[in-house]
């Protein structure tokens, strides 16, 4: 592919700078194209587009029923290049080519439905007050958003956050990972086709210390929604801090703990739990990274999802009968190995996988075989750090009390599961366990109107639902003297 610009104000534009990022394919190493790692003075004129567009009121200020049609409409457009989107994810990703399309287009076009249909519902308010007063609300958009999301739903989770953006008359400057920047920007080109204005969605790309920096620190960016490290969002929180104290929304990822009780229909909870850490690589902030298994069940449940572990076919993502691809990256494959070792150095026990797969073409890429670890203990740095990888980590328990502290035994609390079917115990569970989302005999299930995010250090804020729509708006309060 030929060298990529950044879309600003509705057109392609050179960077101001001479700086580039690779994009390379990480399921064969192959350089694919470079986009610019644009710096302060681009992430300038992206702002000022979207504040232009703001204020000349060229979205927010158009009828809403034409509003929800075209964010329809983009939803209809993505589903339209789904297969054009779907591999230029996989040739980023490295992901399977039926996640691209499933996982990460589909979800993103019933995103901009779900937002549709939102747009002529956020209203305010009238409120029976003391006094000869008349008093009621007003919804606003809070003004231009700044959204910065990761590389491993990079369609998917930029509709989280444009969506909702657009429906509440937000203007955007979208800054995508550096790793899978192609597809965001052919989604800026699909959204002008669809009818958002010119200046209403841009699209910088770059690395997170110069354009997402210059994003965070921007005084004219009211909002900035992010998902990814903790790392990256406390300078997030100290750059808000130091430049307009601008509102902030946070998905820092998780080490969720997928809990198996005895009287569990095993069957589905072993597939469940395969596909909640393989799926995807295991580079899911919910991935089921943590699975908890009652001791009445331990052995067994282990010696099934290991012999399916190891049938998993891992290869080109562009293979149909592919089942697993690449990692991300070279860095990212070393860091997953890096956690592998520390899990044998500290005394787990490899079941399944624990290196990397470098057999046929899968040499010249980033392959991690499925990794199962037994004999894990909650202290143990694999049972308490995201790796982010297809590496997961058993863990044996007693009774309901053991599997509660263990769960919340770590910073994180984004995501958990429960396998029982005692209905007083799958509530009790639900209750007690820290995190912002709870799967009972089921895992990673998500819908446009079901909100996600997490407790500790793992956000705050909401992507999707109704909550999500919080996010973008201010509310003012008026009073009229009767």
């Amino acid at each position: 592919m030929p060298p990529s610009k950044l879309f600003i104000n509705g057109c392609w534009e050179d960077s101001a700078c001479d700086r580039f990022v690779d994009v390379c394919n990480p399921a064969t190493g192959e350089h694919i194209t470079t986009v610019p790692d644009a710096d302060s003075c681009d992430v300038d004129r992206a702002v000022a587009a979207a504040r232009a567009s703001f204020e000349k009121k060229t979205w927010r200020g158009m009828d809403p029923s034409k509003r929800e049609r075209i964010l329809w409409n983009l939803g209809d457009l993505l589903v339209k290049h789904r297969d054009e989107l779907a591999a230029l994810i996989t040739s980023e990703n490295g992901k399977t080519l039926r996640e691209s399309a499933g996982a990460d287009v589909g979800p993103a076009a019933d995103c901009f439905r779900y937002y549709a249909g939102w747009v002529r519902k956020i209203y305010g308010e009238t409120i029976p007050v003391d006094g000869p007063f008349f008093n009621y609300t007003l919804r606003e958009p809070v003004g231009v958003v700044g959204a910065i999301v990761p590389w491993n739903f990079p369609l998917q989770i930029a509709a989280w956050k444009v969506a909702p953006a657009l429906a509440c008359g937000c203007s955007v400057v979208l800054k995508p990972s550096e790793l899978t920047p192609l597809n965001a920007l052919r989604f800026a080109e699909i959204a002008m086709e669809a009818g958002v204005p010119e200046g209403v969605l841009n699209v910088v790309t770059g690395y997170g210390a110069t354009t997402g920096e210059a994003l965070a620190l921007h005084p004219d960016v009211d909002k900035i929604s992010f998902t990814g490290s903790i790392a990256t969002a406390r300078k997030l929180l100290q750059s808000s801090s130091v430049s307009n104290l601008k509102r902030l929304s946070l998905e820092l990822g998780g080490k969720s703990p997928n809990i198996v009780f005895p009287d569990a229909d095993m069957d589905q909870a072993v597939k469940a739990s395969l596909w909640g850490i393989f799926g995807g690589k295991g580079e899911v902030c919910s991935a089921a990274s943590r699975l908890l298994v009652h001791a009445d069940v331990h052995d067994r449940f282990l010696e099934d999802l290991s012999a399916r572990a190891r049938k998993l076919r891992v290869g080109n993502p562009l293979d149909p009968a592919t089942q697993m691809g690449s990692q991300i990256s070279a860095r990212q494959m070393d860091r997953i190995l890096d956690y592998i070792e520390s899990g044998k150095q500290e005394g787990a026990t490899v079941l399944t996988g624990g290196e990397r797969d470098t057999a046929g073409d899968k040499a010249k890429g980033y392959f991690v075989k499925p990794t199962v670890f037994s004999g894990v203990k909650p202290e143990m740095k694999i049972a308490r750090e995201e790796i982010f990888g297809p590496v997961v980590s058993a863990i044996r328990f007693s009774d309901a009390d053991e599997a509660v502290r263990i769960a919340n035994g770590t910073v994180y609390g984004l995501a958990a599961a429960v396998w029982t079917r005692d209905v007083r115990l799958a509530h009790r569970m639900a209750g007690e366990i820290k995190a912002g989302s709870v799967w009972i005999n089921t895992y990673n299930s998500f819908d446009s109107g079901s909100p996600f995010g997490g407790y500790k250090q793992s956000g705050f804020g909401r992507d999707l639902g109704s909550y999500a729509l919080d996010q973008y708006t201010n509310v003012k309060s008026v009073w009229v003297a009767l």
